[in-house]
Formats: structure tokens, C-alpha cells, sequence
């Protein structure tokens, strides 16, 4: 549906439901290239509270005309066009929003018309490359356009490098350094919470593995495990325990397996000469201690041991670091328990909707 500037002020437009084709105009809206829009006040009022105040001033007549008069300036004539469409009928092609889109955002934040910023908002963010990203955030800054804003920097942040050898880039750095020292801040801000979050993965990972080793140490020295890897097949004249499956956790359980064989014989820990992997395995017993809750019956060695002794031990109790590793260790453990009975839960229950469902399907048969 298009507007059109007639001779007998003539104009077709629909808008909730009613017709305006024979109600005559009573405003006209004059544009940068000297077009003449012609519009109906109740119309332009409903749609815009910025028209309204426009409309309800007192004016003075000039000449015969008793129309009034609204100069919509600084865009293009079509945009206007189309602005003045939408208050009569809310809707957009998209050849208009890429042609228009920004006109149409600006025009929308002037006049208050909130759907349509709302729609410019979104189509004009859909449209932003490297050559106008600049535009559209100093567009988006004056318009009061918070998410815009947000994914223009977004959008500079990803891909700093080709918007930095860009003419909008050059012209701002020259022009608005306190906008460049925005962008900046921001750049820096992401990369240092991508940092803390690509740390925070680490720690919680690490956390993860080391609880995992403490339910392979119980599992070791309470079942044992003779059999680690992914088969259960053992030669007949093997005399070990024969196991009905494999490690749930094949590498940690074999990797603390080959550890504590060694802590077992190691000459230079005898020696007192000190032996990295076995201070490993001591703390490893140590944080087994710190977080076991039943000392007196754990078969885990040096368990009751290092209880009584970190008792004794205040530095040991005084130690920030040492608590916090032991408590962290001890809620990673507790979600990894957690998500495994959720597991076995669910997975139970779709085996018993599977027996269900061959129950009911041997029924109908």
C-alpha cells in the first residue's frame, strides 16, 4: 500500500478496519525534496505522541489552505513514504528495511512510534557488516537502542581486525575518541571474562579428574582392581579375579594403579632423597583424608593416619588454599554423584517404558 501526493488531496489507506478513502485529508507532510504527503491527523496522532503534540498546537492560517502542515526533514522523501505508511498499517517488506532501515529506525525514535523501532532494531542489527557497523553504533547510541548498541560491539569485538581497516573506523578515531575508548573498554572486558571463563573450565575440570581419582582409590583398595581396560577376557590359566566388565574409568584407574605399585617400591621415597610421583600419590592420599568421612572403617592406607595427624597439624588446618581445593574436590564429587543417579534413574525408567511398551504391543497381537 503506497502514498501518494494527489492533486485533489486524495489518498487510499486502510487502517484498523476503516476506510479512509473518502474522508478527506487535513494534514500534509512536506519532505526534504519538497514532496507533499498528505495524511489524516487522527491517524498520525494515534500512531505517534510526538505527531500529537504537533497537531494540537495552536497554528496561524496562511492563505486558502486550512490544512496543517508537518516538515519531516532529513531523510529521504520515500522514507518518509514509508514511515507514514506504517502508522496507517503496520508492515514492512524487506526491500524497504535494507533500503531504509536506518531512516526508519531514526525517524521511529524521533516520533516515538515503538513498534517500529522496535522492527528497525531488529532488521537493521541483521543487516550490520564491517563497512557500517560504525554507522549503526553511533546511529544506534543517539536512538537509544540498548540491544543495536550491544550487538554492534558484539560485532567490532569478533572482528576487530576488518573493522579497524575500515573508513568508519578511521573517521571515528579522528572524530569521537571517547566512542573508540568505549569499544576498546569493552574488547578488553570480553577478553577478560573469556579468560576467567576458559579458567574457570580448567579449575573445574581439574576438580573433576581429582574426584574421579578418589572414587578409583576407594574402588582400588576396597574391591580392587586386577582387571583395568576395556576387555574382561583373561587367559585360562590366569589365576586373577575374573571381573564381569570393564573399569568404568579405564585411564584414571590404571594411571593410579601403575602410582601406587611404584609408591610401593620406590627406593629414592625409602631413601628420603624424594621421588615426584610419590609426593603425588601422598597428596592424593592426603586429600582422600580431608575428604573421607569414615576414617575408622576407610581400607584406603594412610587414611586414619593423616585424619589424626591434620588434626594435630595447625598449619595444616590453617591452610586457605588446602581447604578450598578440599572443598571444591568434595562438591565436584558430589555432582558427579548426583548426575550418575539421575542417569541410572532415567535410565531405568526407559527400560521399563521399553518392557511396557512390548507388553502392550504382544497384547494386541
Amino acid at each position: 500500500m503506497a502514498i501518494t501526493a494527489t492533486q485533489n488531496d486524495g489518498v487510499s489507506l486502510i487502517a484498523d478496519k476503516f476506510s479512509y478513502d473518502l474522508v478527506e485529508t487535513d494534514v500534509e507532510i512536506i519532505t526534504s525534496g519538497r514532496r507533499r504527503i498528505p495524511a489524516h491527523s487522527g491517524i498520525l496522532a494515534s500512531g505517534s505522541p510526538v505527531l500529537t503534540n504537533i497537531i494540537e498546537k495552536p497554528r496561524k492560517i496562511h492563505g486558502r489552505s486550512s490544512k496543517r502542515v508537518i516538515k519531516i526533514l532529513g531523510v529521504p522523501c520515500d522514507a518518509v513514504s514509508v514511515f507514514v505508511r506504517f502508522l496507517y498499517s503496520p508492515s514492512l517488506t524487506e526491500k524497504e528495511m535494507e533500503k531504509y532501515g536506518i531512516h526508519l529506525l531514526a525517524l521511529s525514535h524521533v516520533y516515538m512510534v515503538t513498534q517500529l523501532k522496535q522492527r528497525c532494531t531488529k532488521g537493521v542489527g541483521e543487516r550490520v557488516t564491517a563497512e557500517n557497523v560504525v554507522d549503526i553504533l553511533q546511529l544506534a547510541r543517539l536512538c537509544d537502542a540498548p540491544d543495536l548498541c550491544l550487538k554492534c560491539m558484539r560485532f567490532i569485538h569478533y572482528k576487530f581486525k576488518t573493522v579497524e581497516q575500515t573508513e568508519g573506523w578511521k573517521f571515528l578515531q579522528e572524530h569521537d575518541p571517547f566512542l573508540e575508548l568505549d569499544i576498546l573498554q569493552f574488547i578488553d572486558e570480553a577478553e577478560s571474562r573469556k579468560k576467567r571463563r576458559r579458567r574457570h573450565r580448567r579449575e573445574q575440570n581439574l576438580y573433576m579428574q581429582l574426584s574421579e581419582a578418589m572414587e578409583c582409590i576407594e574402588h582400588i583398595c576396597t574391591e580392587g582392581c586386577t582387571l583395568v581396560g576395556p576387555s574382561s577376557n583373561l587367559d585360562d590359566k590366569s589365576t586373577s579375579q575374573v571381573k564381569t566388565g570393564p573399569c568404568s574409568a579405564f585411564s584414571t584407574c590404571y594411571g593410579l594403579q601403575l602410582l601406587i605399585r611404584h609408591f610401593a617400591v620406590c627406593k629414592k621415597r625409602v631413601d628420603g632423597k624424594g621421588c615426584v610421583r610419590c609426593k603425588r600419590m601422598i597428596q592424593l592420599l592426603r586429600l582422600h583424608s580431608s575428604i573421607c568421612d569414615q576414617s575408622e572403617s576407610c581400607r584406603v592406607p594412610l587414611c586414619r593416619q593423616y585424619k589424626s595427624r591434620g588434626e594435630k597439624d595447625k598449619k595444616m588446618v590453617e591452610d586457605t588454599k588446602w581447604k578450598v581445593l578440599v572443598r571444591r574436590v568434595a562438591s565436584a564429587r558430589a555432582m558427579s554423584s548426583l548426575s550418575q543417579t539421575k542417569k541410572k534413574k532415567s535410565e531405568v525408567l526407559l527400560k521399563e517404558e521399553a518392557e511396557d511398551f512390548i507388553r502392550i504391543r504382544n497384547k494386541l497381537r
